[in-house]
Order: C-alpha cells, then structure tokens, then sequence
C-alpha cells in the first residue's frame, strides 16, 4: 500500500520507517527538507495513486487545519485523510464535514507509544465511518503492536481522539501517584534506598507497569532526580478531559488533582514534579528543564 505521511518529527519519522518495515511505500513530507521525502503537499498527493490515504502527523489547531485546508484542495473524491496528531475530538466532526463535502473521507487516530514506538509499535484509537477505516487498515496493522491487541475502532468520527484524550488523563493519574509514592519514600530517614523500592516493585506487585519501569530508568539515570527542575508541562489533553468530564457530569477526582498539581509545579520547584517530568521525558521524549 502506498501512504502519504505528512510531519516527521519524533513520531512521525519513526512511524514512516515502521510503515516501510512492513512493506508498504511511504512518500513523506516535512517542513524540514532533511527529513523529508517530497517537498510539498502538492507533491506528496501526486507520487500517490489513487485512492489515497494522507496520515498527517503535525501539531494540533492551526497547524493541523492548514494542512487540512490545503489537502481538501488537492485530493480528489474517496481519498482518506487520517488526523494522527493530538487534535481535540470536536475538531474531527469540523474536519470530517469540511472533506467530506469534497467527497474526501476522514477518520481520526489517536497514536500512543511515544519515542518506543518503532520497536514496540503503537496503540492506535480510530474513529470514522467503516468504509474509510477499511481504506488505512493495512497501515494499522502495520503500526500497532504485534498480538491480537492495541488498535481499536472507536465508533465514529471523534472517537479516536477522544479515547486518546481519556488515555491521557488517566496517564496523568497515574504518574502522579509514582511521583507522590516517591517523594514520600525520599522524605523519611528510615527508606535508605528509594531506587531500589521502586525497582523492587517492578516484578510480583500489583502496581507495576511500563510507567514504573521507566521510573527506575530515570533513577538510574539520576537517583535522586538532582540534575531536573520540578516543572512539568500539561500537554493539553488533562485540560480536555477535565472539560469533558463536567460536560457529562463524570467526577474524575484523580485525573483534575494530578492537573492541578502540574499548575503548582510552575509555582515553585516541586519534587515530585521532577518525576513527572523524567517519566514525561522517558517515554515521549519530551524536553525538560535542567538546573
């Protein structure tokens, strides 16, 4: 199958070299001409045969309307435009609507699996009408992890992104949990050695996990997580699930106080801010601030 990909960044470039693992061509498109493969949208669509499937992989809002806008006047009557980046669910309905009177078909994708996912594969969240998921299913299969899970078809258009975004806030949750067990555990005099708790519970308990694993990995990059400032950035998908969740009248009593904890981290130099921000870095890549 063949596939445009437009965005190659962190994820991007190593989902194309999954892709072409798989079998499959991939004609990719960056604004940075190291990485890309073409050189403009133009003439991305026009190394694609027909019908063509565009997985754009850019920053969400004004960078992902813009490509949009511009793929909606290039592509042509069943084509498929997949939304991989992180965009809001209500700006998949906009979307699909805006192609869809062109005749082009949309579906949203939410992607998990950060800087790991090459190796690992990614978990994927896609929502839209059957017809268009069809059209990319080889790409999912290439994308996803090997086994019988970790890609689902949602429901409909929005779907994906919003299964993402509660993936999201229940990420959240969770590492602030870690982070609040590990300043605990670094506050008394009794516990010697935090790292190796951590790592201890890695095997036989009921709270390991991949975000555990990765917890240890930064401790051992730095025990004590010396060398971060306690600052932690919200990616924007907490503050959508919290808005979600009183828009339905959903408690998610968890998911807003690990939020709100990222707010105080800007206040001050929070500890266990600092694991937050080395497990962010961990399995996202994202950039953190040093000392």
């Amino acid at each position: 199958m063949e596939l445009g990909l437009v965005g190659l960044g962190k994820m991007g470039g190593n989902m194309r070299e999954r892709i072409r693992r798989a079998g499959h061509t991939v004609f990719g498109y960056d604004r940075n001409p190291d990485l890309a493969d073409v050189h403009s949208l133009r003439e991305l669509v026009g190394k694609l045969s027909g019908p063509r499937v565009v997985w754009v992989m850019v920053p969400a809002g004004g960078p992902t309307q813009s490509t949009i806008d511009e793929l909606a006047g290039l592509l042509e009557p069943g084509d498929v435009v997949v939304d991989g980046g992180n965009s809001r669910w209500t700006d998949d309905e906009k979307h699909a609507e805006q192609l869809a009177a062109k005749g082009i078909g949309f579906v949203d994708c939410g992607v998990s699996g950060g800087v790991w996912g090459l190796e690992n594969g990614y978990a994927l969240m896609y929502g839209g009408e059957a017809e268009n998921v069809a059209k990319v299913q080889p790409i999912f299969d290439a994308l996803k992890p090997e086994g019988d899970f970790g890609s689902v078809h949602a429901g409909k258009v929005g779907a994906g992104h919003f299964a993402k975004m509660v993936h999201n806030g229940i990420e959240y949750a969770m590492m602030q949990a870690y982070a609040e067990g590990w300043e605990l555990l670094e506050k008394v005099d009794s516990v010697t050695d935090v790292r190796e708790v951590f790592r201890s519970w890695q095997e036989g308990t009921v709270i390991r996990s991949w975000l555990l694993d990765l917890a240890v990995d930064a401790l051992d990059e730095d025990e004590h997580l010396d060398g971060l400032r306690g600052y932690a950035q919200d990616s924007g998908e907490g503050r959508w699930t919290v808005e979600a969740a009183i828009d339905h009248a959903v408690p998610l009593p968890a998911i807003t106080a690990s939020l709100f904890a990222r707010f105080a981290s800007r206040q001050e130099d929070s500890p266990q801010m600092k694991m937050i921000a080395a497990l962010r870095n961990q399995f996202g890549g994202h950039a953190v601030e040093k000392k």
